[in-house]
């Protein structure tokens, strides 16, 4: 990892409390946040020295593989469409383990943020009212593998290898 590289991370990481903040307050992930963080992975590709193949066209088919999942759920109404393109964004940032660890993280965030938030609404009497900001989870998962994967001194994947 070069210079570029931790740069491109840390403005990865800025974009995700922005996407964590837009969701809490207004319940929406910008278009132009997602296609920011889709759009800058070449970059990072090209400075941490990804190889085109098989490197690039792992990052795209685990991408392309998220979003047609995600937007099954998307039209079952499982999930909102700016967290789809979030995701699949993330995607095209994290080697495939990586990714499976976000979600496993995003997950249990998303479960804890639920239980807390259908608690506060159903204490409100405001059952019909809730409505889960999911881009917090996402963010929160996507802060985690960053900082367990790409801080040096503190890698998991390095420890457990």
């Amino acid at each position: 990892m070069n210079t570029i590289s931790y740069g491109l991370l840390i403005g990865l990481a800025i974009a995700l409390v922005i996407a964590a903040f837009t969701d809490m307050r207004r319940r929406q992930i910008d278009n132009w946040l997602n296609a920011l963080i889709a759009l800058s992975a070449p970059a990072f590709w090209w400075a941490s020295g990804l190889d085109l193949w098989p490197g690039v066209a792992i990052q795209l088919g685990v991408a392309t593989a998220a979003f047609l999942i995600l937007a099954g759920l998307f039209a079952l109404k499982v999930m909102g469409g700016g967290d789809v393109k979030l995701l699949t964004a993330l995607a095209l940032w994290v080697p495939p383990y990586v990714f499976m660890q976000l979600l496993l993280i995003m997950s249990l965030a998303g479960g804890a943020l639920t239980i807390v938030l259908a608690g506060w609404h159903i204490i409100r009497g405001e059952r019909d009212k809730i409505k889960i900001p999911y881009g917090i989870a996402i963010a929160f998962g996507g802060l985690w593998v960053l900082w367990a994967n790409y801080l040096p001194g503190v890698s998991f994947a390095a420890q457990s290898a």
